[in-house]
C-alpha cells in the first residue's frame, strides 16, 4: 500500500510505470497541462511529441506492434481524440492494445456546457474495446488498471479514458500496483482436437485461412506444421503480421481486403477448411452468401469467440489458443493420416514447392526506378531490417524483395484509412533503435502524417522512409475500375479527385522543411546511390520514388 497522498496526476504516472508503459505519445493541450506539467518532471518517463494527433496516434500503434505489448497515447480533449480517431479505428481492426488518455477541464464544469465540452466516452466507444471517464479521485488507478487489463486481453484492442483536470488534481491515495491481465493460453480438449481431426483429415482439397492470432500467440511453426500435414494451401485473411513465412511452399498469399467474390473464388473450391486466427472475411465489399461450397467442412479456431461463425456457419468452432490447438491438432493428424492420405498431402506440397521454384527462377528485375532501389536494399542489407508497409499498389514489390520471413521484421498497414506508415516506422524505431527501420507509403498516404518527420528529427529516431510516388491514390484506380467492370460501365478517366500531379508534391523538400533530409530518385541508375545515401545518413531520410 501506498499510505501517503499525492497529487492523482504524479500518482497515474507512477501507474503508468508499474504497468511497464514509460514512453508517452501525444500532442498537448490547456485541459491537459497539470498532468502534462506532471510528466515533465517525472524520472523514468518519456513523452514523444507529435505536431497532429493522428501522427501522436499512428506512432503509438507501431510502437505497440514492435514491442508486442501495450503502448500509452495521449490526446487533447474532444478536438484531439476527433482528430486521432481515424487512426484508433485501425489499431481496433488490427487489434493493437493502446491506452488512450484525454483531459477535460473538469467535473465542476459539466452543467456549463462550455468551450470543448464534449461527451468523450461516446465518440471513442465506436472505435475502442472500452471507453470510460473517471469522476471520482479515490478510483482514478483502479480505472486504469481496468483499462490495461482490457486492451492486452485478447482480442486486443485499444481502450480509453477520460481524465477531468480537477479529479487529477485532487490528492490520491490509492494502492500503485500492476494491472492483472489474464492468461488465454488455452488448449482445446483432447475430443475436440479429435473432432477436429476427423473433420480435416481425409480432404483431398483442404485451405487454411489465418490471420494475426496465430502471430499474437507465437504459431507459426506449428501452423506450417498443419499446413504441410494435410498439404493444404495457406491464404492470409485478416493479417498483417509474419503469420507464415513467405518463402514457405503452400502460402499463397493474401486473400485481399475489398472484394468478397475474389476470396469467394480462392476457397470455393475447398473441402475442407481450417480457419485460424481471423474473422470471415473482412472485405469492404463482402460475399454475402456462404463462400463455402455446399459440404465442406469448416473448422474455426480463434480466442476470440465473437469471430467463430459470426457471419458464415462451421462445422466445429475452437474457442482456444491457437498455438496449444495447432499444436495438438498436429499430434492427432500424426496418428490419424493414413498412408494414403499422408502420400496425398505430400504430393500436395511437392507440387507447391515446384511452382514456388519456377516462379523464383522467372522473378527478374524490371529494371524499374523502385525494383532497382528495393534490390539493392535488399542486397546491402542482406534483408535484415523491419518494413513497415503502406505502400499499397506497390506492396506486392516491395514484399518480393524484401519478403516477410521471420516475426517481427514486418507490419502491414490495416484498418482501410492512409496514413500510418511513416508513424509506424518512427513508433518501430523506438521499440527497437538498434535495428534498421524503414516505412514505406503511398504519397498519398505520406500527405496525411508527413509530420512524423518531424518527430523523428526531434528525437533523432534514426528511421528511414520511402515515398512509392505514383502521384495518385492509385488503389482507388483500381477499384473503380472493377466497380464499371461489375455494372458494366464503359471504361473512362478516372475521377479528378483521385489525381495527385498538379501541383507536384516535393518530398524530400518536405523533408528538409522537417528536419529530415531526402532525395528523389527518377531514374533507375540514381536508386542505387539514393540507397547508399539513405543507410549512411544519421537520422531520418526520405527517399522519393517515381513511378
Amino acid at each position: 500500500m501506498n499510505a501517503e497522498a499525492t497529487p492523482g496526476r504524479e500518482r497515474l504516472i507512477e501507474q503508468f510505470k508499474a504497468d511497464g508503459l514509460k514512453v508517452m505519445f501525444g500532442n498537448p493541450g490547456t485541459v491537459e497541462q497539470g498532468f502534462l506539467d506532471a510528466v515533465d518532471a517525472a524520472t523514468d518517463f518519456r513523452y514523444v511529441l507529435a505536431l497532429q494527433e493522428t501522427v501522436a496516434a499512428g506512432i503509438a500503434d507501431g510502437y505497440a506492434r514492435a514491442t508486442g505489448g501495450a503502448a500509452l497515447l495521449q490526446l487533447h480533449s474532444g478536438v484531439g481524440l476527433g482528430n486521432g480517431i481515424g487512426m484508433l479505428y485501425q489499431s481496433l481492426r488490427g487489434h493493437t492494445p493502446l491506452v488512450v488518455v484525454a483531459g477535460d477541464a473538469g467535473v465542476r464544469y459539466d452543467a456549463m456546457d462550455a468551450q470543448m465540452a464534449s461527451d468523450l466516452v461516446a465518440m471513442a466507444r465506436p472505435v475502442t474495446k472500452y471507453a470510460t471517464r473517471v469522476t471520482d479521485p479515490r478510483s482514478v488507478l483502479r480505472t486504469v488498471r481496468r483499462a490495461v487489463k482490457i486492451a492486452l486481453t485478447p482480442p486486443r484492442g485499444p481502450v480509453f479514458v477520460a481524465l477531468p483536470m480537477d479529479v487529477l488534481d485532487e490528492l490520491n491515495s490509492e494502492p500503485v500496483l500492476p494491472a492483472t491481465v489474464p492468461l488465454t493460453d488455452v488448449a482445446p480438449s483432447p475430443a475436440s482436437v479429435g473432432r477436429a481431426a476427423a473433420l480435416l483429415a481425409g480432404a483431398a482439397r483442404p485451405v487454411v485461412l489465418v490471420g494475426d492470432g496465430v502471430a499474437l500467440s507465437g504459431a507459426q511453426a506449428e501452423l506450417a506444421a498443419v499446413a504441410e500435414l494435410l498439404g493444404a494451401d495457406v491464404f492470409e485473411v485478416d493479417s498483417s503480421e509474419v503469420n507464415i513465412a513467405a518463402s514457405h511452399p503452400l502460402r499463397r498469399g493474401q486473400t485481399g481486403h475489398m472484394f468478397g467474390p475474389h476470396s469467394k473464388e480462392l476457397v470455393g473450391n475447398a473441402d475442407a477448411v481450417l480457419i485460424v486466427g481471423t474473422y470471415v472475411f473482412p472485405e469492404v465489399f463482402p460475399e454475402l452468401e456462404n463462400p463455402f461450397r455446399p459440404g465442406a467442412k469448416v473448422v474455426h479456431i480463434d480466442l476470440n469467440a465473437y469471430e467463430i461463425a459470426k457471419n458464415h456457419p462451421v462445422d466445429l468452432g475452437l474457442a482456444a489458443d491457437p498455438r496449444h490447438a495447432l499444436h495438438a491438432l498436429a499430434g492427432v493428424l500424426e496418428q490419424r493420416l493414413t498412408p494414403a492420405q499422408r502420400a496425398a498431402a505430400a504430393a500436395r506440397l511437392d507440387v507447391r514447392t515446384r511452382e514456388r521454384a519456377r516462379t523464383e527462377l522467372a522473378a527478374d528485375d524490371d529494371g524499374t526506378p523502385m525494383a532497382v532501389f528495393l534490390r539493392t536494399l535488399a542486397e546491402r542489407t542482406g534483408r535484415d531490417l523491419i518494413v513497415f508497409d503502406e505502400a499499397l499498389t506497390t506492396s506486392p514489390l516491395v514484399t518480393r524483395y524484401l519478403p516477410p520471413e521471420r516475426p517481427g521484421d514486418y507490419h502491414l498497414t490495416r484498418g482501410g484509412s492512409l496514413g500510418v506508415g511513416f508513424p509506424g516506422a518512427v513508433g518501430a524505431k523506438l521499440a527497437h533503435p538498434d535495428r534498421l527501420v524503414v516505412g514505406f507509403a503511398g504519397d498519398g498516404g505520406t500527405m496525411y502524417t508527413h509530420q512524423a518527420l518531424w518527430t523523428a528529427a526531434r528525437y533523432g529516431i534514426d528511421a528511414k522512409f520511402v515515398v512509392c510516388n505514383n502521384r495518385k491514390y492509385r488503389l482507388l484506380d483500381d477499384n473503380i475500375a472493377q466497380y464499371w467492370r461489375e455494372r458494366d460501365i464503359a471504361e473512362h478517366p478516372y475521377p479528378g479527385s483521385f489525381d495527385l500531379a498538379h501541383p507536384e508534391i516535393d518530398f524530400a523538400g518536405l523533408a528538409r522543411a522537417l528536419g529530415a533530409d531526402g532525395t528523389r530518385v527518377e531514374k533507375p541508375d540514381e536508386a542505387v546511390a539514393a540507397v547508399a545515401r539513405m543507410l549512411a545518413h544519421p537520422g531520418p531520410y526520405l527517399v522519393d520514388i517515381q513511378i
